[in-house]
């Protein structure tokens, strides 16, 4: 869990660096699509190292 929190926090923070306009819609959407980014790279990370 540890692992797909600090790959949210990264991509959260990257988000917010490309987003022009920070307004509460933009940091929803940017958390969302974090989320699942976090979740798919921690499967791609387990798949590649076979745990």
């Amino acid at each position: 869990m540890a692992e797909v929190a600090a790959w949210w926090a990264a991509l959260v923070a990257l988000w917010l660096v490309f987003v022009s306009a920070v307004d509460p819609l933009e940091v929803a959407v940017g958390a969302g699509a974090a989320g699942m980014t976090a979740l798919v790279a921690r499967a791609a990370r387990r798949a590649v190292t076979g745990r």
